[in-house]
């Protein structure tokens, strides 16, 4: 654990060493406030509550966490620092943990950086703070899942842009599986079972029931596998690419 502390403080620290992170924390701060207070129509809803702020989250991750995907393997294919990286004293899971980790954490302070809105909120009114925080996990769940695949997605191939419209396909079809379109098409001829299956395999779906302020187990375990798989895949990737 000690490596991967490393890696991850090291990870970490370079996304502050560079313009991106303040590039990256000001568009997502300017973006959810014109989807909250604009596009959500916060004030004509006349409900003190965080409803149209997270509900536009699917959609910002959508395009904002496969742009800090992209980089995490993809960069470091194309500079040759991959193997430089794979001859430390880590090992290949240590590494992508590490990596992932320290993208998450960075994604997660971004979030962070949106109480104030929260606070906003409770001073206008009183709202359901269970509701919040439980909307909060489940946001920062989400955006696992969605980097988890950028960064599987980011182990094949040495352009980032590639790599970033890549996620951006895979990650909505994931979104699009519990939209409601996708499954009334769905219904229209298949059995119950299999309608089941696709909206179950949602992101969308599964934060929306988490947003309700309801912890169920089954929503968390379904964030942490979806992100431990594609984990584990890129890993595998990274693996059978390192010698290119």
């Amino acid at each position: 654990m000690h490596q991967v502390k490393t890696l991850f403080q090291r990870e970490l620290a370079a996304y502050f060493a560079t313009p991106l992170a303040v590039v990256f924390i000001v568009i997502y701060l300017a973006l959810t406030g014109v989807f909250t207070f604009y596009l959500g129509n916060f004030y004509e809803r006349g409900q003190a509550d965080l409803q149209p702020f997270f509900g536009f989250h699917p959609w910002l991750y959508l395009l904002l966490v496969p742009a800090i995907a992209m980089r995490l393997w993809a960069e470091e294919r194309k500079s040759g620092t991959i193997e430089l990286l794979l001859t430390l004293p880590v090992t290949m899971w240590q590494a992508v943990l590490g990596k992932f980790l320290a993208a998450w954490v960075f994604l997660g302070i971004a979030l962070a950086l949106t109480v104030p809105m929260w606070i906003t909120v409770a001073y206008l009114g009183d709202p359901d703070h269970g509701v919040i925080i439980a909307s909060y996990i489940g946001s920062w769940l989400m955006a696992g899942a969605y980097l988890s695949v950028g960064a599987c997605i980011s182990a094949l191939t040495k352009n980032q842009v590639i790599a970033f419209v890549a996620t951006l396909v895979v990650c909505l079809a994931f979104t699009l599986a519990g939209f409601p379109l996708v499954l009334d098409a769905f219904s229209g001829w298949a059995p119950v079972g299999l309608v089941e299956l696709v909206s179950s395999l949602s992101f969308l779906s599964h934060f929306q029931a988490i947003s309700k302020g309801v912890l169920a187990a089954n929503d968390l375990v379904y964030f942490l596998v979806v992100i431990a798989a594609w984990l584990v895949a890129g890993a595998m990737l990274i693996d059978l690419k390192k010698a290119e």
